[in-house]
Order: structure tokens, then C-alpha cells, then sequence
């Protein structure tokens, strides 16, 4: 039995929740998200609260239950406070900046990357440190492991794009013969 669809999804006020057959539609603005659930789940919205309930009693539904409330309870999060990752870019030469629609990174290839940013998202670079903040947690997330993909933290000097609260174990070098 899934303890995550259980409980209902609470929408604050600012947001309107609608159901378009068996699609979920959430508006805040003029942002909007919608969740298909292909009638996996039924849907009730009861005033604040959105209610996820299981079509069938087997293990398929179950898993179905508590994985169409997260991508719904990640939406309305998205919606009202929306969802941030920050990368630290370490080592001599390497840097960052944003021009335009185009994030461009010096990671001490012979060329420079230039990474464009996906819609909807939003990359602001302080020092060495890469902001990405968007709506949608998983065009967050999938834009900064793309940044992070360019040059990942090798182990011996820490050297690479690394998330902030990333921790790198390091490696002990050669050791000299004795």
C-alpha cells in the first residue's frame, strides 16, 4: 500500500486546479502545467486538496497511485515556489557566463562550450557559482547534470562542475618510492 498517495496534495491559494478529463491541469498566471494520468488514477479535487485513489487493488496500481501524486505535489511546488539547483565550477581557467539565451563555459578544453538554455528555464552565474532555477523540477534537474556532464569532478585535485552540496572524495596521489 503506498504511503505517498495517501495523503492528499494541499494546492495554496494563487493556484487553480481543474480536471480536463483525465488530464490535471494546474494554472497559476499564466503559467501552466499539466499532468496526464491516462485514467491510472482517479482524480477528486475537493476544495484545496487534490485526492489521488487507486483504479485496482493490484501492485501496478498501487505504484501508479504514489507516483502520479509526487509528479502532482512536484508540480504545484514548481507553481509556487519553483525549484532551483546551483553548480560550483572549480579550477584554474575554468568560467562561466551568460549571454543572452546561451550559457557559455570555459572548462579547459581547447574550445569553449556554449550550452543553450532550455525554455522555461533561467541561468544566472555569481563568481563561480551556476544558478538554474525553473518551474518544472525535471528540466531543472536535466539542464544542471547537462552542465555538470561538460566536466565532471575528477577525485586527485577536485577539479570540474560540481553540485554545491556535492561532496568529492578525494584520492591520495602517487606516493614517492621509498
Amino acid at each position: 500500500m503506498s504511503r505517498v498517495g495517501k495523503k492528499p496534495v494541499t494546492v495554496p491559494s494563487g493556484i487553480n486546479v481543474a480536471l480536463d478529463g483525465t488530464c490535471v491541469v494546474a494554472k497559476k498566471g499564466n503559467l501552466e502545467k499539466r499532468l496526464e494520468t491516462y485514467g491510472r488514477v482517479n482524480v477528486t479535487i475537493d476544495g484545496a486538496d487534490v485526492v489521488f485513489e487507486r483504479v485496482g487493488e493490484d501492485k501496478q496500481s498501487s505504484a501508479y497511485w504514489g507516483t502520479y501524486r509526487s509528479l502532482f505535489n512536484n508540480i504545484i511546488v514548481g507553481l509556487d515556489q519553483g525549484y532551483t539547483k546551483q553548480l560550483e565550477i572549480n579550477g584554474v581557467g575554468y568560467r562561466a557566463s551568460v549571454a543572452g539565451k546561451v550559457l557559455n563555459l570555459q572548462l579547459g578544453y581547447s574550445h569553449p562550450i556554449d550550452f543553450a538554455i532550455p525554455e522555461g528555464l533561467e541561468i544566472t552565474v555569481e563568481k563561480n557559482i551556476i544558478t538554474v532555477k525553473g518551474t518544472d523540477k525535471q528540466a531543472v534537474g536535466q539542464a544542471a547534470a547537462e552542465i555538470r556532464e561538460f566536466r565532471p569532478p575528477e577525485p586527485y585535485k577536485g577539479k570540474g562542475v560540481k553540485y554545491t552540496d556535492e561532496t568529492i572524495i578525494r584520492k591520495a596521489g602517487k606516493s614517492a618510492k621509498k
